[in-house]
């Protein structure tokens, strides 16, 4: 199963989560770790902590970075993904908000460029849609699809290139599933062409503040 896991909620205010989540680690594509909308202006000691231990568990760490559109300068954001990488010793970066536009790829591409000069060994990036073609071949993995259920059932389409691409390259973020339909959300992103997914119960405006039911029996 490979689930990619935003969890946006501090270790202190769920530690069960964060320990179930230890547990389970071996099951996930990766954990986007998100102290402060990127990694904040200091260490959070209740953050590396749960970095360490989801380390030695064998996750693979992500920081979280927001592009916002492509409208942050590109040191603001490689700066941030520096901090992660020091402060979180993260493996890779989770680009939140990149554009999708067509003549936002070059831009695009200078920024991942950049990114893996600093160490960043995954780099993920989230348009949310399906973005022009060239972005999927500058990332390890692209979130083509992020939002309700209701609209992942009644109106995910793709374009014929996605059909394409390798499912590994590929994740789907669906939150507002009804936890009796999460195994469902999984299959459907398979048969969708997306080996990673990220199917959560909640809602806005923060979703991913609950760990996946995906993950339910998987802990060891």
């Amino acid at each position: 199963m490979n689930l990619l896991i935003p969890l946006y909620v501090h270790p202190a205010e769920d530690p069960g989560a964060w320990h179930r989540l230890i547990r389970a680690a071996a099951h996930t594509y990766g954990v986007v770790l998100n102290p402060a909308s990127g990694p904040g202006d200091a260490p959070d000691p209740a953050f590396a902590s749960v970095a360490g231990a989801l380390r030695e568990a064998g996750a693979r760490l992500l920081g979280y970075v927001d592009t916002d559109y492509g409208t942050r300068d590109a040191a603001e954001v490689a700066d941030e993904v520096r901090r992660h990488r020091e402060w979180y010793a993260v493996d890779g970066c989770f680009l939140d908000r990149v554009t999708a536009a067509p003549d936002g790829l070059a831009a695009c591409r200078g920024l991942v460029r950049s990114v893996r000069r600093l160490g960043a060994g995954t780099v993920v990036l989230n348009p949310g849609v399906h973005p022009a073609p060239g972005y999927v071949r500058l990332a390890d993995l692209t979130v083509t699809f992020e939002g309700h259920w209701s609209t992942y059932v009644s109106a995910f389409s793709r374009p014929s290139w996605a059909a394409r691409q390798p499912p590994g390259r590929l994740c789907h973020l669906v939150y507002g599933v009804p936890e009796a339909l999460v195994p469902l959300a999984v299959r459907t992103a398979r048969e969708r062409g997306a080996a990673v997914c990220g199917p959560v119960t909640g809602e806005p405006p923060n979703p991913w503040v609950e760990l996946t039911p995906a993950l339910t029996g998987t802990e060891r």
